[in-house]
């Protein structure tokens, strides 16, 4: 698509009013969706506009980072697509991909979709039974993981999997060898498949992370993506195309099984973006990644963010600065709060430029040193260090949305941020509340239903996600429905707030907040592993076994000083009275996560059951 050069005019939500409260919000589309064609012919059309043009850039053995351009990436997605029609894949069947993000990741999408197939993602920390499932339901008659650990995991079930023809490696050369499969092959059978694709055609089948029950496939379609990406890439002009001289670019980490990377990457490839992958968010490794890939922007999850302002903390109070490093964070929150409409006084600039080679500087030397944006989702952000970031010199887009609408349905507006909200309507969405607080979600992005359901999704799709509107259409998530905790007083307890509070200290893994027909609230807290490690050697611990350390007065007083910041974002009855804290993190290895990370409450509530009680006995 064309690069523009003047953003679009911001246009506000057109609300709809009830009773003096705001129980809808839309705004219109920026972009159409096509009438004809699919994802698959992106790579041909960037061709043909820019062959010369940066599209990605592959990571070679040595470290660097090769360019690859729109022609070069076109000729690629041909070749592969090629290899996989002479496989014998038909048009419409079932593709899974289980591996971290990746360029092969990429690659193999395109080249499914340009051969007419629809992918299915697979998270490369799935179980044996989670990715059986998915291949059965899905009805998948190929396969591509990449390395021999999954390849292992797939083999094993294969006895359950007979329409299972298709086993490839990436780390084994399966690429290569699609490609040979398909030399002997016209570029035209490929052309073929493209042209019986249309925008209602199916792209992909994305499984719910499955909080309970089994996944479910969501049924994505190519116009669903189509209307998704094209809105935000329109919406987030300075993001996706860069206003200075400097192109835009991102450095991809997040998992590509999930839609919001998917959806990023997808809109990069759109909007003609110079996309990297990082397969590894260890910290050493994706710190070196983005030391040498130097995103423009970054696509983040809180908990990345959250680790980057604790580690940036802990190395100052290891250099003994911990006082000034808390005094820049301070300036840099009441600076970005500004940014809501206030304007910074002249000593607040001057405090700002002071600690600006001191501490931002450095924040934003960890994310690659040109990084102006973040795009955030997954879970809320939080007002506290959504402030500190725009403080720190980056802009902060946070979104909100589920993998049925293909990602984020809400987003932050440019130059407009509300912070503690995940934004307005995304352009072509509208947003509703229902009688009961519920959020609803209209839309051309909106998926068309669960595989193997017989339900098509028709009008308002509900969320599951309590929220509300304010006077301007920003909308703030409150929480999960079926997460709602009633006390035996009958106060309703949203967990949410509390739980992202906590999350953020340096201190806390996760937090699972307790309640529901309780006489008060309680929480189970496990330890940051890294902040962890942090704490005993300041404190002189690192000796002290871990059953002892979990019941440690210093230790305990700390995490009750958090807890009760905390509970000043709520009212007495909905405050934390108590807590226990765990001697081991919750893991989704243990059944505690989904592979998004969201809490699965009801095992964590079976398994913790005698630690829950004793917070109760205790009264």
């Amino acid at each position: 698509m064309p690069h523009q050069q003047v953003p679009p005019a911001l246009v506000p939500p057109v609300l709809t009013v009830v009773d003096g409260v705001v129980r809808e919000a839309a705004v219109p589309a920026l972009a159409g969706v096509p009438v004809s064609g699919s994802l698959g012919d992106i790579p041909y059309q960037n061709a043909r506009e820019a062959p010369g043009e940066v599209v990605l850039a592959r990571k070679e053995r040595d470290g660097s980072w090769r360019d690859v351009t729109a022609a070069e990436f076109a000729a690629e997605v041909t070749a592969v697509a090629k290899g996989l029609i002479a496989e014998g894949l038909r048009e419409g069947d079932r593709l899974a991909i289980m591996a971290r993000t990746t360029y092969e990741w990429t690659l193999l999408d395109f080249a499914a979709w340009a051969a007419g197939l629809v992918t299915v993602p697979i998270y490369p920390t799935s179980s044996a039974l989670q990715a059986r499932w998915i291949i059965q339901d899905s009805g998948a008659v190929a396969c591509a993981v990449e390395d021999t650990a999954q390849a292992r995991i797939i083999s094993a079930e294969r006895a359950n999997l007979p329409w299972l023809a298709h086993l490839w490696e990436f780390d084994t050369g399966a690429v290569a060898r699609l490609v040979k499969a398909g030399e002997d092959l016209p570029d035209a059978v490929v052309h073929a498949r493209r042209s019986a694709r249309t925008p209602d055609s199916v792209a992909t089948l994305i499984y719910t992370s499955g909080t309970t029950g089994r996944p479910k496939g969501c049924v994505i379609t190519h116009a669903n993506f189509f209307a998704e990406a094209d809105n935000a890439v329109e919406l987030l002009h300075p993001v996706f195309k860069s206003a200075t001289t400097e192109a835009a670019s991102t450095l991809l980490f997040l998992p590509l099984s999930h839609v919001f990377g998917r959806m990023v990457a997808v809109g990069c490839m759109r909007a003609r973006v110079r996309l990297g992958h990082a397969p590894s968010i260890a910290t050493e490794e994706l710190l070196a990644d983005l030391a040498g890939f130097r995103p423009t922007f970054l696509l983040a999850i809180p908990y990345v963010l959250e680790k980057v302002y604790n580690t940036a903390r802990a190395t100052a109070e290891r250099m003994g600065r911990a006082s000034s490093f808390d005094r820049a964070a301070r300036i840099a929150q009441r600076y970005g709060e500004l940014a809501e409409g206030g304007s910074p006084g002249v000593s607040l600039r001057a405090a700002r430029a002071l600690y600006d080679p001191l501490v931002y500087r450095r924040i934003r030397a960890a994310l690659g040193g040109r990084v102006r944006y973040v795009l955030s989702g997954g879970s809320p952000l939080g007002r506290r260090l959504a402030a500190f970031y725009t403080g720190a010199g980056i802009d902060v887009f946070e979104g909100y949305g589920l993998t049925e609408t293909t990602g984020a349905s809400t987003v932050t507006p440019p130059l407009k941020p509300r912070l503690g909200t995940v934004g307005w309507p995304l352009p072509g969405t509208a947003v509703r509340i229902a009688d009961d607080g519920e959020v609803l979600l209209w839309g051309r992005h909106v998926f068309a239903g669960y595989w193997n359901s017989g339900e098509a999704v028709g009008g308002w799709f509900a969320t599951g996600d309590i929220g509300e509107l304010d006077g301007e259409g920003y909308l703030t998530i409150t929480g999960r429905k079926k997460d709602l905790i009633i006390t035996s007083g009958g106060k309703n307890v949203a967990p949410a707030p509390l739980e992202d509070w906590l999350r953020a200290h340096p201190l806390v893994g996760q937090c699972m907040v307790i309640g529901d027909n309780r006489p008060y609230i309680t929480a189970l807290i496990t330890l940051e592993p890294e902040g962890l490690a942090h704490w005993r050697q300041m404190h002189k611990k690192t000796a002290m076994p871990m059953r002892e350390l979990v019941r440690d007065e210093e230790l305990r007083a700390e995490l009750q000083r958090a807890v009760d910041e905390a509970n000043r974002l709520v009212s007495r009855a909905e405050s934390i009275r108590r807590f226990t804290v765990l001697p081991a993190d919750f893991t989704e290895a243990a059944g505690h996560l989904t592979p998004s990370l969201k809490l699965k409450r009801a095992r964590i509530a079976r398994e913790f059951d005698r630690e829950i009680e004793a917070l109760y006995r205790r009264a």
